[in-house]
């Protein structure tokens, strides 16, 4: 371990809500801190702050008394910079504005030793920018925590294109040392978890634009049946539009504007209208007083068929087929023409199949429903179903009472290609594997980091596994004849899993 001693201060500048919540890290964590704002009186009111947090901890017995006042005693504010002369590590927290951070980065380096370790909390900008203003660039490096730092355990340590290795492994220790769980990362755009969560925003917001559904149904899908802890258009919300917009904008400028990250124009609207979510009292959803959250679109219910034939291996959606025997629905022999992909025939011949990225009114039966992937059919308590235009309304009926005999509540959905689960979750997919397949952090940091820094249900890389490469770059492929943009055009890294797995076959 190579970790700063427990005896080293820890200096924060920029005592904001970050910089407050990590001196309470480095505090609790057994370090000397100092604080320092260019404002005058806001190291003080920071320092008083991360105080009245210590005590709300010692309230809920998470620390001791004694332990509060230790903490307390090793606390400073101070008011030059030349304060900091002594510090090991000095972690900046200031605005998100290039020039700002290269000035204070080059006002430090005339005052701190040469061996301290200078670190940036920056969310969006480029690592190797920011340390580009000093003379030895080699001592900068990432230090990346999530809101609010004295809970999430996540960490991204960004090494910039001229950061030392040994800079970038002290920094990941002390993070380690700390009770953080740190992940190692190149300095590309959005770092690990800013880049490869844009298409649960993204995949969400053009679904609304097409009128595919509503937020409220679009957000109770994604959670009730792909396992997320929040939809995105609630949790945009909570972070802000304004907040999530301008990272969205500023990882779409870093990629040249690939059409992979293009921002919403939904989003810019709302944002233009001041409407940031929750903190503005209206964002997505309205948040005034007595206000009532919409509700998702939910089938009525309807008739479960007695008998139903099934064709082929279901896939992903294999364990329907065990469910549906479970629910006392007679699967009957299957009778569906050799070539038929995978599906799930009604007693009228209308047939389900899991999306594979095309719309259902593309099926040459002509009598086609789609329905969503599901993070685990046996817990989902919600299906999406898209019908073909010439389905009709007693067939219909007929799928959503299957379903709901399994133990799940229906939205029916516009016809559009990969639906709301499957779209966005391949999207994640692609996405991590498209940061792995560049260098910019190892499969198993990016599980981490999308499981411990946005709490998804399971780490895009493990998920696309399950599901298979074939399986998700096929419906990839699919997306991306109906939407030859580019945006969902598999990514090279994918695409020789896939290969690879063909040829085990």
């Amino acid at each position: 371990m190579t970790a700063i001693d427990r005896t080293g201060i820890v200096a924060v500048v920029g005592t904001g809500t970050m910089g407050q919540g990590i001196a309470q890290v480095a505090l609790v964590a057994g370090h000397p801190v100092r604080l320092y704002d260019v404002a005058p009186g806001r190291a003080e009111m920071a320092a008083d702050a991360i105080t009245a947090r210590l005590d709300r901890l010692v309230d809920k017995g998470k620390l001791t008394p004694a332990d509060r006042d230790t903490a307390c005693g090793r606390l400073s504010a101070i008011t030059e910079l030349a304060g900091l002369a002594d510090a090991q590590l000095v972690v900046e927290a200031i605005l998100e504005e290039l020039g700002a951070k290269q000035q204070l980065f080059s006002a430090l380096e005339t005052v701190v030793s040469d061996d301290c370790l200078l670190a940036t909390n920056t969310s969006s900008l480029s690592v190797t920018g920011i340390a580009g203003a000093l003379r030895h660039p080699g001592r900068a490096v990432g230090l990346h925590f999530f809101n609010p730092a004295p809970l999430l355990p996540l960490v991204e340590v960004v090494s910039g294109f001229a950061t030392d290795e040994t800079a970038a492994t002290r920094a990941y220790d002390t993070a380690a040392s700390w009770g953080k769980t740190p992940v190692r990362c190149a300095d590309t755009p959005g770092f690990i978890v800013n880049r490869v969560a844009r298409p649960f925003y993204a995949e969400a917001f053009r679904l609304h634009e097409e009128r595919v559904a509503d937020p409220a149904t679009i957000d109770a899908v994604l959670r009730e049946c792909g396992g997320f802890t929040m939809g995105p258009f609630e949790l945009t919300d909570l972070i802000g539009q304004d907040v999530n917009e301008a990272v969205t904008r500023s990882v779409w400028e870093a990629f040249f504007q690939d059409p992979k990250f293009t921002p919403s124009f939904a989003q810019r609207r709302l944002v233009e209208s001041g409407l940031h979510g929750r903190k503005s009292g209206r964002g997505w959803f309205d948040y005034a007083e007595g206000a009532r959250r919409p509700e998702p679109h939910t089938a009525e219910p309807c008739p479960a068929p007695r008998t139903v034939g099934i064709h082929a291996d279901l896939g992903p959606a294999e364990a329907v087929r065990e469910m549906i025997a479970e629910a006392g629905i007679e699967i009957t022999p299957d009778r569906t023409p050799p070539g038929t992909r995978a599906c799930i025939v009604l007693p009228d011949g209308t047939r389900l199949a899991l999306t594979d990225g095309s719309p259902a009114t593309d099926d040459p039966s002509g009598r086609a429903i789609h329905f969503d992937l599901a993070l685990d059919y046996r817990t989902a308590t919600r299906i999406a179903l898209a019908p073909a235009v010439s389905v009709g309304p007693e067939s219909l009926r007929s799928a959503i009472g299957l379903f709901q005999a399994l133990g799940m509540q229906v939205s029916v959905i516009d016809d559009v290609p990969g639906l709301i689960v499957a779209r966005t979750v391949a999207m994640l997919v692609d996405f991590a594997a498209d940061a792995v397949g560049r260098g910019v952090a190892s499969p198993q940091d990016v599980d981490t980091a999308m499981r411990l820094g946005v709490n998804y249900p399971r780490g895009p890389l493990e998920w696309g596994s399950e599901l298979g490469a074939r399986w998700v770059r096929d419906l990839l492929r699919a997306l991306d004849g109906a939407y030859p943009t580019g945006r969902y055009a598999p990514s090279r890294l994918l695409c020789r899993r896939a290969a690879a797995q063909e040829k085990l076959l």
